[in-house]
């Protein structure tokens, strides 16, 4: 509508005022009802060629949409394993830090295997006590092994110097030898004893300990993991745990977590797939939202979806025909306030209404621009100022077609 009274200021009212004064035909007599259209035919024509035009032009440079949300991402608030709630420490829309136990599970089971864990490093630990003091046994054992291996070389040297002389039999000697031979291995094996006691100790039973450490570290972990904490500062929302509730990992969640930040920085857009050659990072842009009534929000584009996410294809077990993409998806633009704290106050989730500007500023200032370009350039930039004159509008209208036409 606006559009068209502009138009018509430069169509339809000349060409009134030409037959008025020029032709002077007054309206009632040469100009009524009936013969409007004949003598108002070049003007009205004009008027809705330039309409049009003008339209077009407005649309596709600078380009509008009611699309806009302030999209926040929430967090769900889930442990990692299914279990029974022992005990809850907050409640529905309780704000949170970072690090804030939610609630606790039943740990009964965790604490069990940490009680284990820790009795088996004392076992470890008592084990490496009484194989030092077999480490001492054993030194004794392989003196009093050596002390004997000795006192049966003595005597078998005194036998055989005796054999010489034919003093003592063969078969003595023999024997004495048998037994040196036989207190040999006794030292040997008492020596490997000790060579095994002193690997233990300096091997297995560290290894045994060091195993069981991370047998109490795994229990430690899995006892934290009862206790659910708020992985980021926000607000708890649909949150109604009680002690005895079973909560599953895969089917049943605690609540959801809103994070402090979500949906407070950033409008996400979604434009026309035409206005895909022109939306570009950078553009200046206008929002205005239905939480914050009233107010338009200086934006600017800080990044431009480079897919239509409606053409997103999943594999799944079925042949998908293109006709089923019934929707022709939009250009996902991401706006941010032109200054900071602009968004104060529009609360996440909200509805908005937005414009971006084409702004022609560095082509218009080329040294090699035409004078047919340097004019259209100049149109095109000018009429920003209608789809700027529409938003206010939309902004003073919105309101009250919520709250007086709509019912709500």
């Amino acid at each position: 509508m606006l559009e068209l009274m502009l138009c018509s200021m430069v169509t339809v009212l000349p060409d009134y005022l030409f037959r008025r004064y020029v032709q002077d035909k007054r309206i009632g007599r040469e100009i009524n009802l009936y013969t409007v259209w004949y003598e108002l035919r070049w003007g009205i024509t004009a008027c809705l060629l330039l309409t049009v035009s003008l339209i077009t032009l407005i649309f596709y440079f600078h380009p509008s949409t009611s699309n806009v949300t302030a999209i926040f991402r929430t967090v769900t608030i889930l442990p990692e394993s299914t279990g029974r709630v022992a005990e809850v420490f907050v409640d529905i829309n309780s704000k949170v830090k970072a690090g804030q136990p939610l609630f606790r599970l039943d740990s009964s089971q965790q604490e069990a295997a940490k009680e284990i864990a820790q009795r088996t490093i004392a076992e470890t630990i008592a084990e490496s006590t009484v194989a030092q003091t077999e480490l001492v046994a054993a030194d004794g054992i392989i003196q009093q092994a050596q002390g004997a291996y000795q006192q049966a070389l003595d005597e078998l040297a005194t036998k055989q110097e005796l054999l010489r002389t034919n003093t003592v039999s063969v078969r003595e000697v023999e024997r004495l030898q048998i037994s040196a031979d036989g207190r040999k291995g006794a030292l040997d094996a008492a020596i490997a004893n000790k060579q095994t006691l002193e690997t233990k100790i300096a091997t297995l039973l560290p290894a045994q300990k060091a195993s069981a450490e991370a047998a109490l570290a795994q229990a430690q972990v899995e006892l934290d993991k009862t206790t659910v904490r708020a992985g980021i500062a926000g607000t708890v929302q649909q949150f109604a745990l009680r002690a005895g509730d079973v909560v599953n990992t895969m089917i049943r969640p605690a609540g959801i977590l809103v994070p402090e930040e979500a949906g407070r920085g950033t409008l996400i857009a979604g434009f026309g797939q035409i206005e895909a050659q022109v939306m570009k990072v950078g553009m200046i842009a206008e929002a205005t939202c239905i939480g914050k009534p009233f107010k338009i929000i200086p934006m600017v584009v800080v990044d431009v979806q480079d897919v239509i996410a409606a053409g997103q294809f999943r594999a799944t077990d079925q042949l998908i025909d293109v006709q089923q993409i019934a929707r022709p998806g939009t250009l996902t633009v991401f706006l941010q306030p032109l200054y900071p704290g602009l968004l104060d106050g529009v609360p996440p989730g909200s509805s908005c209404i937005a414009n971006a500007y084409t702004n022609n500023h560095e082509r218009l200032h080329a040294p090699d621009i035409g004078t047919g370009e340097w004019i259209y350039l100049h149109v095109v930039d000018a009429v920003a100022l209608v789809h700027a004159m529409i938003l206010r509008l939309q902004a003073v209208m919105l309101p009250v077609q919520t709250l007086v036409l709509t019912g709500h």
